[in-house]
């Protein structure tokens, strides 16, 4: 067991299966380090010596039945983490016009859900699909999620660690929702140190219009207990098509919920089989700008 006072780094991925728990925890802990020793190698030196110091919540089994062969992701992730950034290809390949045309797109049908039938691929088409259903909680799928979630927050404040609860794309709803609840209805005493979101789509309209808590007034309607929030969007980033949090969830800081939410736009260069992938979690998580994030809030807690 790692020591009580060990700052806890708890990550929440999102939609599609994912690898076996701990083959899958193993590249995303890699990716993290990478880009952290490039940064801060004593910072990174820490956080393998403290051994159980980052976990994730494997919650994505119970959703599909299936895991992800961490095989189609091996060599893809081994290139990455010997990056140091992004190349100018990446970069003119993530904001090309292309792509730009196609955001542009997405963020009308974010306006106009009408033209979202007309506007997605199947890709998308399966992504609001899983959101559905998390979304009416069939056969109770959300909430079992959100108790996956809730019980490592609630015995890490238990013990006294701080925490850094990182959320990837739909785990950043996941971990939106359950602070909620910890907040209206469990009654949980949990505080966040640090809630970092990375291509999340808590900016999409219809992801606001199905979060917690939405059909309340003041501050009955958001989580309480984030002491901060950084939100990383992708450029390109077609989940997060709307990256603006601090403007979409402003009442919170005016009514002193967080002090201030952080919007900040990074290159993500992960590329599988060739193809450029800014919605990548392996990609968030080794990026420079993470990297920097991470290290000093773990050298602020850590000490």
């Amino acid at each position: 067991m790692p020591p009580v006072h060990t700052p806890l780094i708890l990550y929440v991925p999102g939609l599609l299966p994912k690898p076996e728990p701990s083959l899958h925890k193993d590249a995303l802990f890699r990716c993290l380090i990478a880009g952290v020793e490039r940064q801060a190698p004593a910072v990174a030196a820490s956080l393998r010596e403290t051994g159980r110091s980052f976990d994730i919540v494997a919650w994505t089994y119970d959703f599909y039945r299936r895991h992800r062969d961490i095989g189609l992701d091996r060599d893809a992730i081994e290139v990455v983490i010997t990056r140091a950034g992004a190349t100018e290809a990446d970069i003119v390949e993530a904001a090309s016009p292309t792509r730009r045309v196609l955001r542009s797109l997405y963020r009308a049908g974010n306006l106009f859900p009408f033209l979202i039938p007309h506007l997605a691929n199947e890709r998308i088409q399966l992504h609001l699909r899983d959101l559905r259903r998390y979304s009416a909680d069939r056969n109770g799928i959300a909430e079992h999620v959100r108790e996956m979630l809730k019980v490592p927050l609630r015995a890490a404040r238990a013990s006294g660690r701080k925490i850094l609860l990182i959320g990837h794309s739909m785990g950043s709803v996941i971990a939106y929702d359950s602070l909620w609840q910890l907040t209206h209805e469990s009654r949980g005493d949990v505080e966040i140190d640090l809630f970092l979101t990375m291509g999340s789509p808590l900016g999409q309209n219809y992801v606001r219009r199905h979060i917690l808590g939405r059909d309340r007034r003041g501050a009955a309607r958001y989580p309480a207990g984030i002491r901060r929030w950084v939100n990383l969007t992708a450029v390109g980033d077609m989940t997060a098509i709307d990256p603006r949090l601090a403007r979409d969830f402003a009442e919170m800081t005016e009514l002193g919920l967080v002090p201030a939410i952080e919007d900040i736009e990074v290159f993500n260069y992960f590329r599988l089989n060739g193809e450029l992938n800014v919605h990548a979690e392996y990609g968030y998580l080794v990026n420079d700008v993470t990297a920097r994030v991470v290290a000093d809030w773990w050298r602020a807690q850590a000490g």
